[in-house]
Formats: structure tokens, C-alpha cells, sequence
């Protein structure tokens, strides 16, 4: 691989070389490691995680490193769930669940995948997360060879869909140590595990989908984003999820070097704590959504690299709303008329109510390298009309809203539609008991119309009640949109081989990809 730069390469190296350590690790790199022969991949992600526990992680890694799999998994071409080690499902009330599993499976240890075992994974998924009880809403599983006769608390048409949540992953449960070493049905076993800096896998040879051509992988993290682009240009690595986007046309010169950009199902948002008294006021919330500079930030951090989004669903999907620019005004002066009509003045420099000054704390994170910067931009262009916001970067976004009222705004990022369906989202963000509703809001109106929807079965019917959620989520800026980013990923074409960039984000690592 060709760099021109003399002090580009010495940057590189030194950065690159850095790599490791930064992740919190002192070993040799895996090219070192691995025999002349070893055909190993080594994939850098942008988010660490410290448990490898699948029903638990957020950060989803043993299902994208290849160890895990779901019981129906997404088909993105036609956004639907397709078998994986489910063979089929069927209803006929939407209530009672009858699964034929796959009889020719068995765990990294050996053993069967049997319906047993399969219902001792459900089970404990169940016990250990709560935001899984809430979405699969399951009553009873009975198991009977390779058949799972499941029940559930309610008619629940969207059930099977669920299932393609990372967190509903099949794994031994008898194993001792779910946390460090699960065992999943993966093409790739799990050798060795250094929290917060990488996994190494090794291949599968019983896999029931087939083996892969390669012998191992190395699943790395770092969420410097210039780390990782400039690990990728030093060749420590061989393929990057989420470079930083400055680095793409240096990367894009380099011999052989590919970078792939595809829209997905997710959106940076600004999320509202509605509990904090200044957010209870919808004038404030239009108010902070006005100020959003949606394609000044789709063009300068994400230098295009995204499409301004208005609501949490994109454009392209049947359930999106159409909003009209009526709906959409923005820019300082209809931030200023909001405030005002929320009782605020902009007196000496400082937009305040009743002698108090509007100050609001906005929480970010580093991982996803845009967030921090957006949330720059907004303080910025909230300063020039008198909010005083002050950013505090946080590390696990999840936990720290779930457990702290402390804050006023988040810059986060959501996948919206991974299931290929608005349930998913609009239940886990807007519904009481959803696992990511960190603004709080409880709308009666609002959860009418997703338990309305978690009943319905007809497509049309179904797409009709999700542009009522987002329409109420929008009309009442329960959050606010402010872009649906591209995925970034870039790799080296002379080595790697069978790469896909999925639009869901889950699949990664699988056993179709090779190198030259």
C-alpha cells in the first residue's frame, strides 16, 4: 500500500502503533501473533465493550463478531425477518407461537442446539433483561424436540420480528462464564477476551451454515475515530467500521484501499429530558429544535455523508411521514418567537424568564466522533441568542440516562427501523416501559397508538398507525432529528474479500467473508 507522505507515514506508524495500547492492551499485534499461513481478518469497531454477556451487551458485539446468532434475522434487501436458526414460525391468533427449529445445529462446545436449549437462552434473556420481557411480552415457552410452542401475555402479530434482536441470541446457558467465553452458534468461537479492547475468534469447524475460509479474526475497538482511520492506513488493521470522515479522501488515494458508504436505519437525535422543568414547555422544545442546523451539519461535520432528517424514520420507508416546510421552520429568529411565547426575553446578551437564565446541560459521547462536534455546533448557535449550554461528556449514554435526571438534552444515535418495521423504535423510545425512553415522556394518546400497533397485523394498517406515532412525536418534539448518518466503512481491497456494509448494522463478521 502506497503512502506518498514521508510524514505521513511516520504519523501513521506512531498512532498506529498506539492502537493497542489505547485500547487498553500491551500484546503484539495479531499479523505477529498468527503463522504464515493464518489467513486471520482484523476488524476495528468503534464502540469497546467490557461483557461479552449477548442478552445483556448494548453494544451487540457477540452477534457482529460471528459468536451469536438470532432465531430469525433480518432479510434488508426486502425488510423482512428471514429464518436463521429458526427453520419457521407460525400463529394463527398472533397469541400462540408454534417454532420449528433447525435440527443440524450445535453450540462451539459441541453440544446440540436443542429446544431445550434453546428455551433455557430465551429464558434467561428474560430474567436478565427487562427491555426484552417488555418487547417479546412472552407468557410461557414449552420445548419438544426441535419445536418451541411459545405464548404470549397478549396478541402479539409483530412477535417473530422481535427475534431479530441481538439480545435474544441463542447460547449454552450451562456454560460457567456467559460474561467472558458465551457460547453461541457462530461460524467463530471465542479464544480470548481483554475487556474494552478486543476479541479473538477462531473458525467454527462444525458450523452448521458451513465453515469459513478463514482461520481467525481479530475484533478490536477504539472510538477515536483518527485512530482508527490511521490504524487502517498503517495496515495494522484491515478493515474499520465508522472512519473518521476528514480521513476518507486520504484513504480513498491509498492503492487498493476501499471505502463503502450506505444509508441505514438510524438518526442522531437530540434527545429531551422531560422531566427537567424548562423541557416540560413545548415552546422551549421548538424552540431548541429551531436552532438545529440540520444541512449546515450534514455538510460540514458529516461533509455529506448523511441527509437532514426531520423525523426518526427515513424518507424511503412506507411508514415515514411527509412533513411540509410548514411544519419544518428553523433558524434563530423562530427560535427567539418560541421562547418569547414560552415567556422568555433576550435582555443584555442572556435569554431568561422571571430574572433566571435559560442554562441547560447537553450530554454527549465520544464514540460515534460526530455527536461531540454537533453538539458544539448547537452550543455554539444557542449561545448567539443568550442559552447558556453546557456539554458534559459522558462514556455509556444507556446507563447514564437511564440512571440520571441530572441533564437537559443528549446528542444521541438510534436505529430506528433495524427490523425493517417502526415497532421497534416507537416502543422502545416512546412506550413507558421502553428501554430506551431516557426522555421520560409518558403520552397517553401516544401509547394508545403503539399498543394499537403492537395488535395489527395488515402492512397498510400498520405503516397508517406509525406515521401517527411520528406525526405525535414531531407535532409535540418529544425528541428532535437532526440527521440520518451514512455507514462509513473502509477496508483493504487487496486483502479483504465478501465484505458486506449492512444497513442494520448487526451483521458483521460472518462466514462468507475471506481474504484474497
Amino acid at each position: 500500500m502506497n503512502i506518498k507522505s514521508p510524514l505521513l507515514v511516520l504519523v501513521s506508524l506512531a498512532l498506529g502503533a498506539g492502537l493497542l495500547s489505547a485500547c487498553g492492551s500491551s500484546e503484539s499485534s495479531p499479523a505477529a501473533q498468527s503463522s504464515s499461513t493464518d489467513k486471520n481478518v482484523h476488524f476495528l469497531y468503534n464502540f469497546s465493550t467490557r461483557s461479552l454477556d449477548p442478552h445483556v451487551d448494548s453494544s451487540y458485539v457477540p452477534l457482529r463478531a460471528g459468536i451469536t446468532e438470532t432465531l430469525v434475522r433480518l432479510d434488508e434487501e426486502n425488510l423482512t425477518v428471514a429464518p436463521w436458526l429458526a427453520e419457521s414460525w407460525e400463529s394463527e391468533d398472533g397469541q400462540h407461537w408454534t417454532i420449528d427449529l433447525r435440527d443440524d445445529v450445535t453450540f462451539q462446545n459441541g453440544k446440540p442446539m436443542t429446544g431445550e436449549a434453546v428455551k433455557a437462552s430465551l429464558e434467561r434473556a428474560l430474567e436478565e433483561n427487562v427491555a426484552i420481557q417488555n418487547a417479546l411480552k412472552i407468557d410461557t415457552i414449552e420445548a419438544e424436540g426441535d419445536k418451541l410452542e411459545i405464548t404470549t401475555t397478549q396478541p402479539f402479530p409483530e412477535f417473530a420480528s422481535e427475534l431479530v434482536n441481538p439480545n435474544t441470541a441463542i447460547i449454552d446457558v450451562s456454560e460457567p462464564d456467559i460474561v467472558n467465553k458465551p457460547m453461541g452458534t457462530g461460524p467463530f468461537k471465542l479464544t480470548s477476551f481483554t475487556p474494552g479492547s478486543k476479541l479473538e475468534l477462531d473458525r467454527y469447524d462444525a458450523y452448521w451454515d458451513g465453515a469459513s475460509p478463514l482461520d481467525s479474526v481479530t475484533f478490536s475497538f477504539n472510538e477515536d475515530a483518527n485512530a482508527r482511520s490511521l490504524a487502517l492506513k498503517s495496515g495494522q488493521v484491515d478493515i474499520v467500521y465508522r472512519p473518521e470522515v476528514e480521513s476518507l479522501d486520504s484513504l480513498q488515494t491509498l492503492d487498493g484501499m476501499k471505502v463503502e458508504s450506505t444509508s441505514t436505519f438510524r438518526v442522531h437525535q437530540m434527545t429531551m429530558n422531560m422531566q427537567r422543568e424548562s423541557i416540560k414547555d413545548l415552546n422551549v422544545r421548538r424552540a431548541l429544535d429551531a436552532l438545529i442546523d440540520r444541512q449546515g451539519i450534514v455538510d460540514t461535520i458529516l461533509l455529506g455523508y448523511g441527509e437532514p432528517a426531520i423525523g426518526p424514520f427515513l424518507p424511503s420507508l412506507p411508514f415515514a411521514p411527509t412533513y411540509t416546510d410548514a411544519t419544518t421552520e428553523s433558524g434563530a429568529d423562530v427560535a427567539i418567537k418560541y421562547l418569547g411565547e414560552a415567556g422568555y426575553t433576550l435582555q443584555n446578551g442572556v435569554m431568561s424568564k422571571d430574572g433566571k437564565p435559560l442554562q441547560l446541560t447537553l450530554l454527549t459521547y465520544s464514540a460515534r466522533a460526530d455527536l461531540p462536534l454537533i453538539a458544539q455546533v448547537f452550543q455554539s448557535d444557542a449561545k448567539k441568542i443568550g442559552i447558556d449550554v453546557q456539554i458534559r461528556q459522558i462514556d455509556t449514554p444507556e446507563d447514564y440516562m437511564a440512571s440520571n435526571r441530572d441533564w437537559d438534552i443528549a446528542t444521541y444515535s438510534n436505529l430506528t427501523a433495524p427490523r425493517g418495521d417502526a415497532g421497534y423504535y416507537l416502543n422502545a423510545t416512546y412506550h413507558p416501559k421502553g428501554a430506551l425512553n431516557f426522555s421520560g415522556s409518558e403520552e397517553p394518546e401516544l401509547t394508545k397508538i403503539i399498543d394499537e400497533l403492537n395488535l395489527t397485523v395488515a402492512p397498510e394498517k400498520r405503516a397508517e398507525l406509525a406515521e401517527q406515532a411520528a406525526n405525535y412525536v414531531h407535532d409535540n418534539v418529544l425528541n428532535s432529528f437532526v440527521l440520518h448518518p451514512a455507514t462509513i466503512v473502509a477496508y483493504n481491497g487487496k486483502k479483504i474479500k465478501n465484505w458486506v456494509t449492512t444497513r442494520s448494522e448487526y451483521y458483521m463478521i460472518t462466514n462468507k467473508l475471506d481474504v484474497m
